[in-house]
């Protein structure tokens, strides 16, 4: 596994935040340029990444592909095959959106979401993408959310049933399929279901914690690694049985001392299970 996480500079440059990374251990990284960047600036990313050893992990094209507005979906198509493009060009590992929402927000909950024709609907825009990009040397993959699918492994399993295309991956993200108590309870066996019926498809990973609260009628909240209820001895004894060159990304801390204190309790939990993080 390659650890990776978000790193805080005051003047962004590729040499600085190259080396950032390496100050910090980090041996994968979430790419900060998109489509709009130039060549001179893809360039040098993609050089310095390399010579330090340092792997481009991910493209996001955060977007809602399946908004039920018309042009806001479009927009979102034409942002999504723009990315892709671009995450083949520079060699990422990746390009990574969610499936989308129908409801108001982008990523937010709708009744519709688990029918049929949802699925339907997710498969034909990600066939559309892959198919009028084509991409050669990275992937587009959907993170998984809480309340939109896919969000475990059936749904997964169904849609690359349904998308049938060799460049469709899956970006793991452990805490966001804690959606109840039970899967928070055995968040373990979850987790190495998971990875023991799709851990092929994996191609990057998201670190996060999660916390069963006591507020009513129910709250789950993402909290810093090693300060909720993730198994991270066993999500990382299964992912240790993948590719070697698998990114494991940190994300959505606050700072600079935050990423530091997660990262040490990553790379504890690491030695403690005999596993070697790159």
């Amino acid at each position: 596994m390659r650890l990776g996480g978000y790193v805080f500079i005051e003047q962004l440059n590729p040499e600085v935040w190259v080396k950032k990374h390496v100050e910090k251990g980090f041996t994968s990284a979430v790419l900060p340029i998109d489509h709009t960047s130039t060549k001179t600036e893809r360039h040098d990313y993609v050089s310095f990444a390399k010579a330090h050893d340092v792997l481009l992990s991910e493209v996001g094209a955060w977007s809602n592909p399946i908004s039920k507005n018309v042009e806001k979906r479009k927009r979102a198509i034409d942002y999504i095959k723009e990315q892709l493009a671009f995450s083949d060009e520079i060699g990422a590992r990746t390009c990574v959106n969610i499936a989308g929402s129908l409801g108001n927000v982008w990523n937010g909950p709708h009744h519709d979401h688990y029918k049929e024709s949802t699925f339907e609907l997710i498969a034909r825009t990600v066939q559309e993408i892959i198919d009028d990009v084509a991409p050669k040397r990275t992937t587009y993959s959907l993170e998984m959310m809480p309340f939109t699918p896919p969000s475990d492994v059936w749904d997964y399993k169904q849609l690359m049933d349904m998308i049938d295309r060799e460049a469709f991956k899956i970006h793991y993200d452990p805490v966001n399929m804690i959606n109840n108590p039970k899967r928070y309870y055995k968040n373990g066996r979850v987790m190495a279901d998971f990875i023991d019926e799709l851990g092929d498809f994996l191609v990057n990973v998201h670190l996060k914690d999660i916390l069963l609260l006591n507020d009513l009628t129910l709250h789950l909240k993402e909290v810093t690694p090693g300060t909720g209820g993730l198994n991270y001895p066993v999500l990382l004894q299964k992912l240790d049985q993948l590719d070697p060159d698998l990114p494991v990304i940190i994300e959505h801390l606050p700072d600079e001392a935050s990423y530091d204190l997660a990262s040490d309790y990553i790379r504890s939990v690491a030695e403690k299970q005999g596993i070697q993080l790159k």
